[in-house]
């Protein structure tokens, strides 16, 4: 599981778990991530996970986001990326760099004290993490997408990277994940869904098969899914 570390002048201050599909930072106490500063919004930047994949979103915030030093709106976070929020940072840690596969010079380079032993100290419980070897990775399967309506109808595109973002920003946005155990689509933006085979989708990552149409932003797009 992904979590978050909050610290602040290079003081682990907090470990947050990605355990739910949306949390949610600010000064407000109704927060998840609740930050008693000055320099925070009441409702200041929203974590929405989905399987693997975690994505930052600015809440219309008075003093901004960053990530790694640049100010976002939308952001997919990266295992190591820093999110700054004034005087507080908060590091995404995928499940891998929890267990010890991380890269301790970049956890020193982004301030985050680390241990030189398996053990790391969150809050006031202790945490001994094994380190096992990692497995060889699994392989995602490939997909080409065909487009079947719009100014670029027939021409065919294949996905070669791990999430790749489709749609218009501000009318709707969508995210299409390739992971070992499938192919996902995920809604991110917009007041109307994706659909599927003519069906609207919800808020939740969908299952796609080979030869599903789906509809983003009016452009009608048929999947080819190849193990």
């Amino acid at each position: 599981m992904a979590r978050l570390i909050l610290s602040m002048d290079g003081l682990v201050l907090k470990e947050i778990p990605l355990n739910k599909e949306r949390i949610t930072i600010g000064r407000k106490p109704h927060n998840d991530i609740q930050i008693d500063s000055l320099a925070i919004s009441g409702d200041h930047a929203a974590v929405v996970t989905f399987l693997n994949d975690s994505f930052l979103e600015d809440l219309n915030s008075t003093n901004g986001t960053l990530v790694n030093g640049q100010p976002i709106k939308k952001h997919v976070l990266k295992n190591n990326d820093v999110v700054e929020l004034g005087k507080y940072k908060l590091k995404y840690m995928t499940e891998a760099a929890v267990a010890g596969v991380d890269n301790d010079a970049a956890s020193i380079a982004a301030g985050i004290p680390i241990s030189p032993e398996p053990a790391r100290t969150f809050s006031d419980t202790q945490i001994m993490i094994p380190r096992p070897p990692a497995p060889p990775p699994a392989l995602a399967p490939a997909v080409t997408i065909r487009l079947l309506t719009g100014p670029n109808a027939g021409k065919v595109l294949d996905l070669t990277k791990t999430l790749t973002t489709l749609g218009k920003p501000g009318v709707q946005v969508a995210v299409i994940a390739r992971r070992p155990e499938g192919v996902f689509v995920t809604h991110v933006e917009g007041d109307k869904f994706p659909t599927v085979n003519g069906k609207e989708l919800d808020g939740e990552a969908y299952t796609l098969n080979n030869k599903d149409v789906v509809e983003i932003a009016g452009i009608r797009m048929e999947l080819s899914i190849r193990p």
